[in-house]
Formats: C-alpha cells, sequence, structure tokens
C-alpha cells in the first residue's frame, strides 16, 4: 500500500465532502428563489418603498397639499355665480310684482267697467224715450203715434237685455214653477188644471239662466 496515493485520497474525499455540504446548505427549498435573486428582489423592493416615500403623489405617501392658486379660481368662479343667481332673483321678483300690480289693476277697471258695453246699448233706449216724452208735450200730440213709439222703444229695450243675458219671464197659462214663480193669490178656475199661473201681476227676469226677480203671480186652483 502506497501511503502517499492514500494520503492524496483521503483528500480528494474531504474536499469532496466539503463541497458538497455546502451545495446541500445553498439549495433553495421547492417554490423558493435562489438566494441570488432574493437579495436582487430584496434590493428592488427596498428601491420602490424608498421612492413611494418621496413621491407626494403615490399610494401611502404623503396627502398631496392643494394649490391655494387653484382653491382661489374656484372661489371667485362660485361668487360669481351666486351674484348672476342674487341678480336673476331680483329680476324675477321685480316682474312679478309688476305683473301682479298690472293683474290688479285690470281686475279693477273689470270690476269698474263691467256694465261699459251694457250702458252703451242702453243709452239709445234713453234716447228713443227722451224723444217719445218731447212728442207727448206737444199740444197736438198723435196718441197713435206715441203708442207705436213707445212699443217700439219697448221692443228696442227687450232687444239690448236679451243681448246681454236678461231674458224675461212672463209664465200666463203656464204651470207654476217654484223655483221662478212667486204666488201672490190663488183663484178657484174650473177651466183650468190647479196649480196654472192664471195672471202675471210683474214679470220676473233671468240673468245667463239665473234668476234675478221671481215673477210675481196668481195661480188656479180647483174649484
Amino acid at each position: 500500500m502506497n501511503p502517499e496515493r492514500d494520503q492524496q485520497h483521503d483528500s480528494q474525499t474531504e474536499t469532496a465532502a466539503a463541497q458538497a455540504a455546502q451545495e446541500a446548505g445553498q439549495q433553495p427549498e421547492p417554490g423558493q428563489a435562489p438566494v441570488g435573486e432574493q437579495a436582487s428582489a430584496g434590493a428592488a423592493d427596498a428601491g420602490d418603498a424608498g421612492q413611494n416615500a418621496d413621491d407626494p403623489d403615490a399610494p401611502g405617501g404623503p396627502e398631496a397639499q392643494p394649490d391655494p392658486a387653484h382653491l382661489t379660481m374656484l372661489l371667485e368662479d362660485a361668487r360669481a355665480k351666486a351674484d348672476q343667481a342674487h341678480d336673476q332673483l331680483l329680476r324675477t321678483r321685480a316682474e312679478m310684482e309688476n305683473m301682479s300690480r298690472r293683474q290688479s289693476k285690470e281686475l279693477e277697471n273689470a270690476h269698474k267697467f263691467a256694465l261699459e258695453g251694457f250702458i252703451k246699448e242702453l243709452l239709445q233706449v234713453r234716447d228713443s224715450l227722451e224723444l217719445g216724452y218731447a212728442a207727448a208735450q206737444e199740444p197736438d200730440a198723435d196718441v197713435a203715434k206715441l203708442r207705436e213709439g213707445t212699443e217700439l222703444t219697448l221692443k228696442l229695450l227687450g232687444d239690448v237685455m236679451s243681448k246681454f243675458g236678461v231674458e224675461r219671464v212672463h209664465p200666463e197659462g203656464e204651470p207654476f214653477n217654484p223655483d221662478y214663480h212667486q204666488a201672490m193669490s190663488m183663484q178657484p178656475r174650473s177651466d183650468l188644471p190647479a196649480n196654472t199661473v192664471t195672471n202675471v201681476i210683474q214679470s220676473g227676469y233671468t240673468l245667463n239662466g239665473r234668476l234675478v226677480r221671481p215673477a210675481l203671480v196668481m195661480v188656479s186652483s180647483e174649484a
């Protein structure tokens, strides 16, 4: 046996064992990156963390400070819009007040001059009456002509009243209607059914179908 060869063999064996042990200690576990790659990733994470800490807009960094110039611009814009809305409100209020005054004036005039049209039509009736009265004052006044003029004046008056919705209620010979007639007395009559108007003492009138004055009448009863 050669001692020198055995010593060299033992040295090579120890070197191989040490190398194997070193490789076994540095072998990464399943699913784990190699040691060199872990070190690189750690350095990269540390660099990103430092960059995020310095960047105000980065997530997790310091809150961004508002720009004073931008805030001033927003405030001036809000003030301008508020002033514009206030002016519009004042103009609208003034218009509404003017409209209310106009409507009040128109309503007052409507009440005051509601009969203007009727009066204009009625004036011609008065003119006709004045002419008839003047003719009756003449020494040689013709009664027939006066009667004819009075009849025409009455017809003119009736036409004017009908034009404005005024209708005469003269129910002689009609059944008694308590909504439009007012009985003044009863007359026993064998020639007429009971509750028939036998005579009209005073005519009644309606305005657009609404009773203004009932007709005063005499009504028949059983004989």
